[in-house]
């Protein structure tokens, strides 16, 4: 898979994609990440992608050229590919598990990052196959938004993560939080390690892992609940817990 990511500001993306998962996945070429400037796109000799709104108001507006010159030149060097092209907005649709496994069924992946107070309406109406958010709170850009869509979608590309079990289990894959992980020692300032993690009995383990996943959902997040697969007797479970809260 290859992604691009268009920006104003590449170094932001070094470090972070240089090291852990993302750094050992490009190292094993499983993942390829280009980074554009979209000032490169320009062609004024002050490399200006601003401007004014039309109709007044506060802030500056990203210019439609550059990001339209940008994407063209990325799927023309990547004509061969099927690419998606996205472009993150506070407005856009709400990122999540979904939306990552999503993503990863397209060969090209290009990411449009805004700035200033926002960009030519014109780049989400006929550029953008894709406006997504990652959350209701408003950053300086998008390229803290780009980390994390990429952080998310690499990890579940084929041979990236080692054990492909543990994303199988993490939270959000099935609608679920996750259980709780504990390690050595088995007790620690007088707090124990619950006994039947200790036992080596899988299918106890198994259970109990799974009845934390549906307590912890309803307890911090009873939005998710509504979405996840639960047996008749794990609903009457959660049924039971509201009725002893209310």
């Amino acid at each position: 898979m290859r992604i691009d990511i268009l920006t104003l500001f590449p170094p932001l993306f070094d470090s972070v994609f240089s090291h852990s998962i993302i750094g050992r996945a490009r190292e094993r070429q499983l993942i390829d990440i280009r980074v554009h400037n979209m000032r490169d796109y320009t062609h004024d000799k002050h490399h200006i992608v601003d401007d004014y709104p039309y109709g007044g108001g506060a802030g500056m507006v990203l210019k439609p050229e550059p990001v339209f010159e940008a994407v063209e030149a990325v799927k023309q060097d990547a004509i061969d590919l099927s690419s998606h092209t996205v472009l993150l907005s506070p407005q856009g649709r709400l990122f999540n598990q979904e939306i990552a496994k999503e993503m990863t069924g397209y060969d090209n992946l290009i990411i449009i990052c805004g700035r200033y107070e926002g960009v030519d309406e014109r780049v989400a109406e006929y550029l953008a196959s894709d406006v997504i958010s990652i959350g209701d709170y408003v950053l300086s850009g998008g390229e803290v938004a780009a980390m994390v869509m990429v952080e998310s979608i690499v990890r579940l590309l084929h041979g990236v993560v080692g054990s492909e079990e543990s994303i199988v289990e993490d939270s959000h894959s099935d609608g679920l939080l996750e259980y709780p992980h504990y390690t050595r020692p088995p007790s620690y300032r007088g707090w124990q390690v619950p006994e039947v993690l200790l036992s080596g009995n899988h299918a106890e383990i198994a259970r109990w892992r799974r009845y934390q996943r549906i307590v912890r959902t309803a307890k911090r997040r009873p939005d998710l609940i509504d979405k996840a697969v639960l047996s008749q007797d794990e609903m009457n479970l959660i049924k039971e817990m509201i009725y002893k809260n209310s």
